[in-house]
């Protein structure tokens, strides 16, 4: 006994009615043709997620309803699952609609009984948690629905173990993160035992701001077994026989090595971003160092050669070899390569401050000048030519402040945000490992990074090397540990204390930088929301 079941992990744009009701009716086309009995679409997929505030807005609850009843139409012979937001008895919900037949069955619409308000989560914002289970019948047989969180906490599947149900179907917008799949694995398996029958986990897949949703939706037996994994990063409409009171046929999940599921993830960030806010490209500054040598190679796998434009911006400090293994790089990928230097902007700059600056010795100011002087260049030809600047800064520079506002900080779009200096590396060599030759040069990859702002600069002037600075912010941000929790593992006080202070007082420049791609579990966005002004200092110790 089974239940043909179409899953459309489908990619929606936030408040794109028009375009979001095209794809979903043209999956339940696909659905139709394969003689499913269903069709199940991801959570708020009417909408896209999260459509945030745009959801105290009366006019937009209106197109939701307007574009459920014309999506309805398109239902004869089939019942299809879709996630919107909806308004009962003057209340919004999170909701499951189910539509059958050309008609909403609205008795049997299920609202999101668990609603997350954590990390990048904000839903008690907008919605009021359901209340109750829903069973529906598809062609009699008895089907659970729930979303997202609700497949996370016990509850809910207790209470519906006692409802003789068949098959649990769960609407999802889980953003990735480089560890989540394996714990969707672990929970879905558990899930799918606890309630014998199978678990269908519809996600949602693409873009959105700084979220990236991986897709990877999955399907379970009754005996915890998985038996589908849909594509990762991808758009994946499939139909699959779903085995009701029996095991399936068993597949080994995916599990892609580290580097490959973030790297795809920035370049879908990216992509997302580019095209959802119509932008015809992207332009960035090549300064032979790491960070732009990656960010350049995401551009180009995102959004095509032809679409991204790199400028070398050199200074008398900057090397030969920076310039070389800049123009390499460009010429590797195809992408249209300028040099622009920026002496004489400088120079200009130093002119029109020298009486200001009189008697005063030179310091960080200087170096800030030559960073801003190429930002002025770079948000110049975005602004002329229209296409987006990338910025390039990491996340272990945005910790600690090692990157200056209006300068290198410039930009709309910051692809390595939520990248510390050492995954940048590693994710480096990812790429060039994929069999196209030498795409970020070796060279790049080897020598000691440098902002080579000063005559022989290295990073590790200004920072602890960045195996240690990663591994204390990693330690510091990430899990919430005190300077005396990281200090016991090993590292020493002072370089603890120090970094410590750099993140905090630097909350100003990250609040005035570029939205980047998440890709942990707390990044700097959404996910730590610090007050500015603050003489918070009990994270120097436990005493």
């Amino acid at each position: 006994m089974s239940l043909k079941l179409t899953v459309a992990q489908i990619n929606p744009t936030v408040a794109s009615f028009k375009e979001n009701t095209a794809l979903i009716i043209n999956a339940i086309k696909t659905a139709k043709a394969e003689k499913a009995d269903a069709i199940l679409f991801p959570e708020l997929v009417l909408t896209g997620y999260p459509p945030e505030d745009l959801l105290f807005r009366p006019a937009f609850l209106k197109l939701v309803e307007d574009a459920l009843d014309s999506i309805a139409e398109a239902t004869q012979g089939i019942t299809a699952i879709i996630g919107a937001p909806i308004i009962k008895n003057k209340q919004l919900f999170n909701m499951a609609c189910v539509l059958k037949n050309g008609k909403r069955i609205r008795e049997a619409d299920y609202a999101k009984q668990f609603l997350p308000n954590y990390r990048v989560f904000d839903e008690k914002r907008y919605f009021k948690p359901g209340k109750k289970n829903s069973v529906i019948s598809i062609n009699g047989h008895r089907v659970a629905l729930l979303i997202c969180e609700d497949i996370w906490r016990e509850e809910p599947i207790k209470e519906l173990f006692k409802q003789e149900i068949e098959a649990v179907f769960v609407l999802n917008a889980s953003p990735f993160r480089a560890d989540k799949l394996e714990e969707r694995l672990a929970l879905l398996k558990k899930r799918s035992l606890d309630s014998n029958c199978p678990v269908v986990y519809a996600n949602l897949v693409g873009a959105q701001d700084e979220l990236v949703f991986d897709g990877e939706s999955l399907v379970f037996d009754n005996k915890g077994q998985l038996i589908f994994q849909a594509a990762s990063f991808a758009t994946d409409v499939f139909t699959l026989d779903i085995p009701l009171q029996k095991p399936g046929k068993v597949i080994d999940a995916r599990l892609p090595v580290k580097q490959q599921r973030i790297y795809n993830a920035l370049v879908l960030g990216v992509k997302d971003y580019v095209h959802k806010n119509g932008f015809p490209g992207v332009m960035l500054g090549l300064s032979g160092g790491i960070d732009s040598a990656l960010t350049l190679a995401i551009a180009v796998d995102a959004l095509g050669a032809q679409n991204v434009e790199a400028i070398m911006m050199p200074f008398r400090y900057t090397a030969d070899i920076s310039k070389e293994d800049a123009a390499k790089q460009a010429k590797a990928l195809g992408v249209r390569y300028r040099e622009i230097p920026i002496e004489a902007i400088f120079n200009s700059f130093a002119d029109a401050l020298s009486k200001e600056f009189d008697g005063l010795q030179n310091d960080v100011t200087e170096e800030n000048i030559q960073a801003r002087s190429r930002g002025v260049l770079l948000m110049a030809m975005s602004n002329k030519l229209g296409k987006m600047l990338l910025a390039t800064g990491n996340k272990s520079e945005m910790a600690v402040g090692y990157a200056t506002l209006y300068g290198d900080m410039a930009g709309g779009y910051a692809p390595l945000k939520d990248v510390f200096k050492t995954c940048v590396y590693d994710l480096s060599r990812y790429r060039n490992s994929l069999g196209e030759g030498e795409i970020i040069p070796q060279r790049v990859i080897t020598r000691p990074p440098s902002a080579e702002l000063a005559p022989d600069q290295v990073d590790e002037d200004s920072l602890p090397p960045y195996e240690i600075l990663d591994t204390v912010l990693h330690l510091f941000i990430e899990e919430f540990q005190s300077v005396d929790q990281i200090v016991a593992q090993g590292y020493e006080q002072k370089t603890v204390e120090r970094v410590a202070n750099l993140v905090l007082l630097n909350e100003y420049k990250r609040r005035q930088s570029a939205p980047g791609v998440r890709i942990s579990k707390r990044a700097f966005g959404k996910d730590r929301r610090y007050p500015i002004t603050s003489h918070y200092r009990q994270h120097l110790s436990q005493k």
